[in-house]
This record gives structure tokens, sequence and C-alpha cells, in this order.
């Protein structure tokens, strides 16, 4: 099936009449193509910029008078084979699809956690460069499968742009990869530094500020970049029907001013990934020269580091020369793919293999701080046994009792008892301290030694006392706390007139439980509160002078039996 690429407009061909017209051996009423305004074209294609049909062999449909189509072929269909386009994009769709296996085998390596959490280092800090690879991934399936139809559509339509947008969405994606890598390589080097001594590095020097900022103006350019290249009318660049359509409508479009500030923007971003590698060097790993300090930089960065280069360097290609740009749908597979893709390919690859190499954070940690261990052993002259040595020398089933007994007389210098197992059914005898050397020079079994020891009982007995009531003092019992528990005071039974068996029981008028002298002891302390308080207000009365016709208190009168 032949592909036309001039898209001129052609006469309609003659019929048997003047509103007839043959295309393809099949009649078609002219009257009816003009009324529908409807162009035939040099590629094969009918169409009036609403609805587009195949008109060569195979493909020819059917018009009713009434301006119907029968057995119609959109021209935006899959007729065509695969491409030197689809082929590699296939590879490349099954390349990511199992890189995901291995991005989530290292991301559950490098992601497990087997120290505490601290809060100077985030355990998400070394997962974003694989969580990057996995959109990374998906975007790369996504366009290199989608590059299939770009190859068989008969004319350019939506698998060209999703083939762009995909593609667009890895470039600002894969140099955060790189950035995520070379930033925690930086955090990775600072938490080294830092483990055996946490105050050798300030956090807010100048170092923890550039730290803070560097972020924030790498994704600043990327998202820039993102917002330049992607959020855009698309539809342009799928009219690529003919090479005037090309040069006149998609040209222009894929090599706009936002391209190229995006591509501007992408290469800041770059500057800033280097910046923050030489950053951590200079901070971390100070070497004496630059060629040592080349010579330092893990291996894996002499690789990523050129190779985005290389994916910035094609986005300005892309965006001044339309010839090279993905977007264009006749550009050399062999440029797109060795410059746009192969980058990006062999990123994924060299992260991939670091990642199996390289250990975890928490496990080297643990690892460093053994050695640590063993150096200040060994400093100290202190010979530490291998762990199998514990467990056929060792005696694990002894009591605490036991334990503490076998301390003591390692310390003391005294000789090992054979056999640590016996029963614990023999009552320790205490340490010897001085108080009770003391005690066992002064008690003997004279009086006056018996004397003295009730006499340091009763003082040992009133220090309990008031070590008792200063305890009691400081921790209140439970009644004695509901007076200032809010919860009590709140509560309806706070007056003390719950039922029987409540909290203020016992605080009432109640007298059930208590003996007739009680009774008689509360009877008589009520009736002199109330003998009192009737004196009082008769001593404060007020009585109206009737001459005078003022207020005044009365003291001419004090109630004799009040005072009896």
């Amino acid at each position: 099936m032949p592909l036309f690429d001039a898209r001129d407009v052609l006469s309609f061909p003659g019929g048997n009449n003047a509103s007839d017209t043959v295309i393809a051996g099949i009649n078609f009423n002219l009257t009816t193509l003009q009324h529908w305004n409807y162009t035939l074209y040099s590629n094969g294609t009918l169409s009036n910029n609403s609805n587009c049909f195949l008109t060569f062999e195979s493909y020819t449909p059917h018009l009713l008078p009434n301006g119907t189509f029968l057995n119609t072929t959109s021209c935006y269909s899959p007729l065509n084979g695969l491409g030197n386009r689809a082929k590699p994009g296939i590879a490349l769709g099954v390349f990511f699809g199992l890189s995901l296996v291995f991005t989530m085998i290292n991301l559950r390596k490098h992601g497990r956690l087997f120290l505490p959490s601290e809060k100077r280092f985030h355990a998400i800090g070394r997962r974003w460069q694989w969580y990057w690879m996995l959109w990374v991934a998906g975007c790369g399936m996504a366009s290199g499968f989608t590059s299939v139809d770009v190859d068989r559509y008969y004319l350019p339509e939506w698998p060209l742009i999703l083939n762009s947008i995909f593609w667009y969405l890895m470039i600002p994606s894969t140099l955060a990869i790189v950035w995520e890598s070379v930033r925690h390589w930086g955090s990775w080097q600072e938490r080294q530094l830092i483990d055996p001594d946490p105050f050798i590095l300030s956090q807010n020097d100048k170092r923890g500020r550039r730290e803070f900022y560097m972020p924030l103006v790498f994704y600043g350019f990327g998202f820039l970049h993102f917002f330049m290249a992607v959020p855009r009318n698309w539809t342009p660049i799928s009219y690529q029907r003919s090479p005037s359509q090309s040069l006149q409508v998609a040209a222009p479009q894929a090599t706009d001013g936002r391209f190229k500030a995006g591509a501007i923007f992408l290469f800041f971003a770059w500057l800033t990934i280097l910046f923050s590698l030489a950053h951590s060097m200079h901070y971390y790993t100070p070497r004496p020269s630059l060629l040592r300090t080349l010579a330092s930089t893990p291996p894996a960065f002499l690789l990523t580091l050129p190779l985005s280069l290389t994916i910035v360097a094609y986005q300005f290609l892309a965006a001044f020369s339309f010839a090279h740009s993905p977007l264009n749908l006749s550009a050399s597979p062999a440029i797109i793919y060795s410059l746009g893709w192969a980058p990006i390919v062999l990123i994924f690859i060299i992260y991939e293999v670091a990642g199996y190499t390289y250990p975890n954070e928490d496990r080297e940690l643990i690892r460093q701080r053994r050695l640590r261990g063993q150096e200040l052993d060994r400093e100290m002259g202190y010979n530490r046994k291998p762990p199998w040595w514990r467990r056929l020398n060792g005696n694990h089933n002894l009591t605490v009792q036991q334990a503490l007994a076998r301390n003591a007389q390692e310390v003391s210098g005294a000789p090992r008892a054979a056999d640590w197992s016996a029963k614990d059914d023999v009552e320790m005898s205490p340490l010897p301290s001085k108080r009770n050397a003391e005690r066992e020079v002064r008690i003997d079994n004279t009086p006056a030694g018996r004397a003295l020891a009730r006499h340091e009982s009763r003082r040992e007995a009133e220090l309990d006392e008031r070590v008792r009531e200063a305890a009691m003092a400081l921790f209140t019992p439970p009644v004695e706390r509901k007076k200032t528990d809010i919860a009590y005071l709140m509560g309806d039974d706070m007056d003390g007139r719950g039922g029987r068996g409540g909290d203020g029981g016992g605080r009432g008028m109640s007298v059930e439980g208590v003996g007739v002298r009680g009774v008689w002891r509360r009877g008589r302390r009520l009736w002199g509160r109330s003998r009192r308080l009737l004196g009082v207000c008769w001593i404060f009365r007020v009585k109206v002078k009737k001459g005078g016709g003022g207020v005044g208190f009365g003291w001419d009168w004090f109630g004799g039996w009040i005072l009896g």
C-alpha cells in the first residue's frame, strides 16, 4: 500500500455525467460530495475537515444519496507494518518493564531500616532515587509501546502525541534520578562523618544553608522545564500529513520559544547537580588536588553526569532543529534513539548495578560502629570473646541473684565457684558495708548493748515514719487526690452525699455503721455551733431607732444564756 508524501488537492475525476465521479472504480454522487464540502487529496483520502476516509482499493467506501457513507475506513487507522521506529520502541518498552523488577528489589534493599529513624536523616531521602526510577520506567513503557502505532497509523494522530508527551516527561525525571543519587551520596557521607561525633558539623552554618536551598533550586528549574515543554496544545504536532504541512504547522510548534526556554532551564538543573557533587566532596571528602578529587568521585557519577549532559544537549538540538527532533515523524530513528533514549537506558543500568553492589546504609553503619568498638577495646587492652565463646562456655540459666553474686566475686577477686547453676534456695547475705560493720561491732548481749539496739531500732522506725510521711505528701492517696481532681470536683457526688459505698459516703449525715457514742458527740458538736451562730446574730442585731429614723447596731443585750 503506497504512502503518498504529497498531499495536494485533486479534482474529482469525471464520471458518467456531470454529477457523477468515479473513485477507485466506484461511482460517487458529485453533487452530494460538493454539498458536504468533501475534498479529494493525492494521498488517497477524502475529507471535509470533520470526517476523513480512505479511498484507495480495499478501503473505498460507498456513498448513499442522502450523504451517508458505508463501509468506511478512517484515515487514522493502523494499516502499515512495523517500521524503524516501532521495533526499537518495543525493545525499550520491554527493557523498562523489566527494570521495574530490579528497581523494586533495590528499593526494598536500600529503603529498609535496621536502625532507629533520625530526625536529621529521613528514610525517604534514600528512596527518592528509586521512586523516580519507577516513574521514568512507567513513562518509558508508555512511550516505547506507543511508538508502534506511530509507524502503523496511516496518518499521524494521537500515538505521535502520546509518544512525545511521555518522552518529555522522562527527561526532567531522569535528571531527578541523577540529582537524588548525588544529593543522597552527600547525605550519606555526612551521616558517616557525624556518627562518631554528632557535634562535629553544625546545621546552621553556610554548608547547612546551601544543602537546604539546593533541592529547591534544582526542582525549581526542573518544574520550569516541565511547564515550558509539556502543558501545551499538542494537536499541531500531529499535522504532518505532507512535507509542506510539516514545515508550515508542525515545525514552528516543535521549535518554538517554550521548548528553547525549557532546554535552558534543564541545563541550569544539570549545573545544580554538578554544584551539589562539588559541595559534598569539598566538605565530606576533601582532597589536596583536583586530580585526587576526580579520582575519589564515585564511579557511577563519572558515568551518569556525562550521560545526563548528553540528554540536555539533545534537548537543545531538538529545540533548534526540527529535522533531528523526536517530534518529527520522518526524523532518523538512529539519532532519536542514540541521543534521546540510549543515555536514559545506560543511566538505568548503571544505577541498578550500583544498587545491587552497594550495601544497605544502616547495615554499613552498624559494621562501622562494630569496627570502632573493636578498636576502642584494643586501645583499652580488652579482649572481647568471639560470639561462639559464650554459646559454648556461658551459663544461660543463672538467676538474677546468681548473676549478681558472680559479678561481685569477679570484682572482689574471690575464687570462682565451680558450679553457678546451683539451686537458688539459699538466702544471700547482704554485702558488707560501713553501717552493717558498725552495728556488728556495737551490738552485743550486754544490757547496755541491748538498750542501744532498742534505741537504734526506735530511731530507724522514726526515720521510716518520716520517709513515709514525705512520700504521702508527695504522692497523695486516691481519696485525698480527688479533692484536687477536676473530674471529681465537677461530678455530682462532690459534696459527699453519695450512696452507700460511694466515695463521699463517709462524709454525709448517715449514721449507719456509727456507734451511739459517735452519734452523741456529733449532736453535741452541732448544737454548740448553732448556739454560737445565734449569739453572733444577736450581738450584731439591727434595730430601728424610732426617734431618729436611723439604723444602728445594738450592744445593750448579749444574751446571757449564750455564754452559758
